[in-house]
């Protein structure tokens, strides 16, 4: 069993990178906080998805794979109603899930410019 090099973090970000891949889900990105002065968590996942049905199965895919594979559960899930942005915090890794409108308006990704930040690579079926 190969888990003894890998940390807890990197096991649930694969479950999380998994989940949303599942879905289709576009653009998933990477934003490594943890040499961010004061970060509220250690990463952040970003995806968006090209309507706001996707965007909810996007999130429930991401709970899904993570407490199928890893029995956790996130701490809290906020914002499903409205299909535009909804968060699931799983304390040490948060995830964002967009529309792609939305992803735009906020831009995430330009807020933590002194993290490191990666793009994942995902294979069309």
């Amino acid at each position: 069993m190969n888990k003894l090099s890998t940390t807890p973090q990197e096991v649930l970000l694969d479950s999380v990178v998994k989940g949303l891949d599942d879905v289709k889900g576009l653009d998933i990105t990477i934003i490594d906080l943890r040499d961010v002065v004061h970060a509220i968590s250690s990463y952040f996942v970003i995806a968006h998805g090209t309507s706001h049905t996707q965007v909810e199965a996007l999130a429930h895919s991401v709970e899904k794979v993570c407490w199928e594979a890893l029995g956790d559960k996130p701490v809290s899930v906020q914002g499903l109603r409205n299909g535009e942005w909804a968060i699931i915090d799983f304390f040490d890794v948060v995830v964002h899930v967009f529309h792609e409108e939305a992803r735009t308006r906020y831009g995430l990704e330009e807020l933590w410019g002194d993290a490191d930040i990666r793009k994942i690579e995902t294979v069309e079926a």
